[in-house]
């Protein structure tokens, strides 16, 4: 069966079995990245989309990998560059533009590495310039957070989790995306660790202080992990990224490509410290809505992994009135944002009162880093924003 029609991502607005984790190390040379052995988790068959395992293979669990909060140091952020005219039609130069745009912004703080298709690389380099590093290697889209690893460390030093991307449960196509995570760590010889679910990078947050925040929709669906319960993806998430407690929030099924990903509805600015979109003044009540008012009331009222109460600050969306060429595709969530070292990088649409309220907000809440605001919109007219199309790669001794 071949993959699904291409689509553009769509608007985000109006256990014990699982101990035995799949650690590969991505270390080959012939760009398959195959590269050792992988383990099924005990008890439990191949999550929906992902490759089917082999016998043999160490687990992590041993090592107590975590992943690392995103406001740690950068050893640099890895991006994409959209390669598919049949998903972004005449958009596509424009969307070029704004990735370039953005990745010239965050190479004033740290390395940029921009993946890009050997037939597009030049492309690549002449747009973004000599601040960027562009490696070959093929890609689909511009959705690095969910197609590349998300990273951990241990003692072990650095490793790379592959969530098997499976193209959003379904929805976009994605036969070269799905390989992204394997290649990157194969290209920088960085051990893999093969998920037991499926899912992306942009369905986690994390504090760093043992606490994750994901939403139902994304996970405890079908489309990813079929006939999984939100107990066993729970105790995944706590062997894969290291954390003790996961606050879930409802979010919204399919009503946009992500099944309404994490990263932005909320996020962690500090420990115990949430930053929540919130609709903008007079938006009419709908399933967004609904969402943000349903997560407003589970995260003030939860704690976290060290039993601290969550503050939570309402970040409300721009008037879209305010937005040139938004389109009913629009993703205006500041909570879509980007921490690297010494910066944060927030979106700008074109609302001035909003954007400059939100890059104050989110200065304050990142005290002794620079806010740079970049104009986005061709981006987020594909539903996504800054973080969706950025991946940190964290820094650790020899990497």
């Amino acid at each position: 069966m071949g993959n699904p029609p291409p689509s553009r991502r769509t608007v985000l607005r109006a256990g014990a079995g699982l101990a035995a984790l799949t650690l590969v190390d991505g270390c080959s040379s012939d760009g398959s990245g195959d590269a050792g052995s992988t383990a099924s988790p005990a008890g439990a068959s191949p999550a929906a989309g992902g490759p089917s395992p082999a016998p043999g293979g160490p687990s992590p669990s041993a090592a107590r990998v975590a992943m690392p909060v995103e406001s740690q140091p950068h050893t640099r952020t890895f991006m994409a560059w959209p390669a598919l005219e049949e998903v972004w039609g005449d958009q596509l130069p424009d969307v070029r533009g704004d990735i370039a745009g953005l990745a010239q912004a965050i190479a004033g703080f740290e390395p940029v590495v921009l993946l890009a298709r050997g037939d597009q690389a030049d492309q690549a380099r002449q747009q973004c310039g000599s601040s960027v590093e562009v490696v070959e290697l093929t890609v689909d889209d511009l959705w690095a957070r969910d197609t590349g690893p998300t990273f951990v460390t241990g003692p072990q030093g650095l490793a790379g989790v592959d969530l098997n991307f499976n193209g959003w449960g379904g929805k976009q196509t994605h036969a070269n995306d799905s390989q992204v995570a394997r290649n990157l760590l194969d290209h920088y010889g960085i051990p893999r660790i093969q998920a037991p679910i499926t899912g992306e990078g942009g369905g986690i947050e994390v504090d760093g202080e043992g606490t994750l925040l994901a939403t139902e929709s994304c996970w405890v669906n079908d489309n990813r992990n079929p006939g999984t319960s939100r107990d066993r993806i729970e105790q995944a998430f706590e062997q894969l990224f290291g954390v003790t407690k996961v606050v879930w929030v409802k979010g919204v099924a399919g009503q946009d490509i992500t099944d309404c990903h994490i990263d932005a509805l909320a996020r962690f600015a500090a420990p115990a410290t949430v930053v929540l979109h919130r609709p903008g003044t007079g938006t009419p009540p709908d399933v967004w809505s609904a969402a943000s008012d349903q997560a407003l009331q589970v995260l003030g009222s939860a704690t976290d992994a060290k039993g601290r109460k969550l503050q939570v600050v309402q970040l409300p969306e721009p008037d879209f009135d305010l937005i040139q060429g938004s389109g009913k595709n629009f993703l205006a969530s500041y909570v879509n944002y980007y921490v690297c070292n010494g910066g944060v990088i927030v979106p700008r649409y074109g609302d001035q009162a909003a954007d400059d309220y939100a890059a104050g907000v989110l200065g304050d809440l990142h005290p002794g880093r620079k806010v740079t605001q970049v104009s986005i919109n061709h981006i987020a007219s594909g539903g996504g924003g800054i973080h969706c199309a950025t991946q940190q790669q964290p820094a650790v001794a020899g990497s």
